[in-house]
């Protein structure tokens, strides 16, 4: 079975490289264009990986992770922040939000790649 992965960026060209890396490795993606957009497309289907982006309109990655993780049915669900972003005290406090990992842009799409079969396991 195909892992499925959300992905929540504001940005189209962002959306674009993480869905040709992805998609490329054998995953089926569904984007998001915000973290609301992100939280009703989780809410709404099942995924096995969620990949956002953290400065974002309408609502943030940081806020879009605490409403998934108060959900019982998206506790153990892998969530990866793909950010510029690289503050430590971000990074805490997105892990205490429930992330769990971080890649800084501009990124290497083959990173995010080996960090979807490192986190899925396939």
């Amino acid at each position: 079975m195909t892992a499925h992965i959300l992905t929540v960026d504001d940005s189209a060209s962002i959306r674009l490289t993480t869905k040709i890396a992805l998609t490329g490795a054998g995953y089926q993606v569904t984007e998001a264009v915000d973290g609301l957009d992100g939280l009703n497309k989780a809410k709404a289907g099942s995924f096995d990986m969620i990949v956002t982006d953290l400065n974002m309109p309408n609502m943030n990655g940081l806020a879009m992770i605490e409403a998934l993780r108060s959900s019982p049915a998206h506790t153990g669900i892998p969530i990866i922040f793909l950010t510029t972003e690289s503050d430590a005290e971000m990074k805490n406090r997105a892990k205490e939000a429930g992330a769990t990992g971080w890649i800084t842009k501009p990124f290497d799409p083959e990173q995010l790649v080996k960090i979807a079969r490192k986190v899925l396991g396939k």
